[in-house]
């Protein structure tokens, strides 16, 4: 019973770490990532598609995306769609593609999206936080249904807190990385 709550605890820190990397992706850095569209839905036939689903979407350069859709008629969805995003550029289109120009970041730029990665990073920890308040009530739960004595409560108490300390550390490094990678110009 106690490898089924541990084994949860660490998918469920697991996920939350996933997440976060996830959501940093979507953080602009020095270099523009194809990722900052992933959350952007064009109207393909009725159904919201993702970008990259109905058409090329490659990072030229540093500051340069191209989109080229397999369907030529799409141009104008997809530019409609961008500008909905507010994702801060105005699409570019030609006779067969869309392409986004990013600006520099200025210094200010950079270091508000490293403090929005820092507090990402933070509501990570609380979400590992808050999975482990879950672990360790089921375990008291378990202490409370005579399942297990008070030894392996202290066990499990301390074998979740060292997942705890480790997924933390984790994310601290990662948000290190990332706010070094934003504020490289």
């Amino acid at each position: 019973m106690l490898k089924e709550i541990y084994e949860l605890t660490k998918n469920n820190m697991q996920k939350s770490l996933d997440s976060l990397k996830r959501d940093f992706g979507i953080l602009r850095s020095g270099k523009v990532s194809t990722m900052i569209l992933n959350n952007i839905r064009v109207d393909y036939y009725g159904t919201p598609t993702p970008i990259n689903q109905i058409g090329s979407v490659i990072a030229q350069d540093a500051t340069t995306i191209i989109i080229t859709p397999w369907e030529k008629n799409l141009l104008k969805d997809i530019e409609k769609a961008i500008l909905e995003a507010n994702i801060g550029v105005n699409p570019n289109i030609d006779s067969s593609s869309v392409k986004l120009f990013f600006p520099p970041m200025t210094k200010e730029q950079r270091q508000s999206i490293a403090k929005e990665a820092k507090s990402m990073g933070e509501k990570t920890k609380i979400a590992i936080r808050n999975i482990r308040q879950d672990s360790n009530s089921s375990v008291k739960k378990l202490e409370k249904d005579k399942v297990i004595t008070e030894d392996e409560v202290r066990a499990a108490y301390n074998e979740i807190q060292k997942y705890t300390d480790d997924f933390v550390k984790k994310i601290d490094e990662i948000v290190k990385n990332k706010e070094e990678e934003i504020l490289k110009v």
